[in-house]
């Protein structure tokens, strides 16, 4: 039975689900470094030097895309925008959709070219569409590895390309992955097999998705493959079943074939061995109150993700308590600003803690307005 009871809570950490030694070792066979959490708890469910720094290759457009994409959520950038392709994306060797100096491409073409087929060039024209430069948009990627508490990744470049001092763990690539994954557009364009880009013309060009288990994997929509010399053969995974998505990040592995059979049992033992029960939905306003100086109230709070219990198949949720903690009201306020937090205990102990924000667009009241409550307290 779930009590509701105000207090006040720090930030979530991973939290490590111990599994036995013959599981680990059935696993994984080739990967040199394998994760395994579930997206909403974060709760970690197999870790295999996870925090072993690594090259690695393409995943690094993980954060390239997170950064892509929440420059559209915030509007800085539109889908339809047209960008102009500068000659410094064109010079991008490796995976490319062979972008040409001063053409033309919409934003949204750009993000499919990545997220479909790891396209360098299309990768250093959206970064230069967010930052300008791509060393400004370099810097951003740091920063934000910094922001996310990443103490094992640095970026030398947007696309993954080799460099000594370019690096990641399977740790900290699931976290940026379970980042990336807040914004529900980006499993739109990871989960597409094939496409085209410039259809119809003389330049079609056809695109082929690098992480071929979109196909064959019941319920995998993403993320990013990753593969260079020195990286070997990597995958960063999501795939959903019912309300359990599930994150898999294996690197360093032999070939391609063993790359992903490392992932299908990372997998499979999760969605074999774990369910989740849903708490609170993302939609759903856990949470309202009024300010007398916005337009419209109440302000309702919802949670930043949704809100599950993960168990293991035949355990329930008893003894389950959620608390909500509310910070000092503040004005202003906007849309997607953290003003709580839900945390999901069990026998005291923190399972779960989810941000609460601004669920709608809050504007300001008129003088008029004001001018109508304050009449309405005093005759009150």
């Amino acid at each position: 039975m779930r009590q509701l009871c105000i207090i006040t809570l720090l930030f979530s950490v991973l939290w490590p689900t111990t599994i036995f030694a013959n599981e680990k070792e059935s696993l994984v066979k080739s990967a040199k470094s394998a994760v395994l959490l579930e997206a909403d708890t974060g709760e970690v469910l197999f870790n295999e030097e996870g925090d072993k720094r690594l090259p690695p290759a393409s995943m690094t457009k993980l954060m390239s895309m997170l950064l892509i994409v929440e420059a559209i959520d915030e509007g800085e950038l539109e889908l339809n925008d047209t960008i102009q392709i500068s000659e410094n994306a064109e010079s991008m060797g490796g995976s490319q959709i062979y972008l040409e100096a001063f053409e033309e491409m919409k934003v949204e073409e750009l993000l499919k070219a990545v997220a479909v087929a790891s396209a360098n060039d299309a990768t250093v024209a959206l970064a230069e569409a967010v930052a300008v430069t791509e060393q400004a948009f370099i810097d951003q990627m740091n920063q934000k590895a910094n922001d996310l508490g990443l103490e094992n990744t640095q970026f030398q470049n947007t696309t993954g390309l080799p460099d000594e001092d370019h690096y990641s763990s399977a740790n900290d690539m699931a976290v940026i992955a379970r980042a990336l994954l807040e914004y529900d557009m980006i499993t739109e364009y990871t989960k597409i097999y094939e496409d085209y880009l410039r259809e119809g013309t003389e330049d079609e060009f056809w695109l082929v998705n690098t992480n071929r288990l979109v196909k064959f994997y019941q319920g995998l929509d993403g993320l990013k493959t990753g593969y260079t010399d020195e990286a070997e053969y990597c995958l960063t995974a999501t795939a959903k079943r019912g309300n359990m998505r599930l994150i898999s990040v294996v690197m360093g592995a032999e070939t391609p074939q063993k790359r992903n059979a490392d992932t299908t049992a990372l997998l499979d033992y999760a969605f074999s061995q774990y369910h989740v029960d849903p708490l609170y939905s993302s939609e759903e306003s856990v949470y309202e109150y009024d300010h007398v100086k916005s337009s419209q109230n109440p302000i309702h709070l919802t949670p930043k993700r949704d809100v599950t219990l993960l168990l293991k198949k035949g355990e329930t949720s008893d003894d389950i308590e959620t608390d909500i903690a509310l910070r000092k009201s503040r004005w202003p306020v906007s849309k997607g600003d953290e003003l709580g937090q839900i945390t999901v205990k069990r026998d005291g102990e923190v399972i779960n803690e989810t941000p609460l924000i601004v669920r709608d667009e809050i504007h300001p009241s008129s003088a008029w307005t004001l001018w109508g409550r304050m009449l309405k307290q005093l005759n009150n």
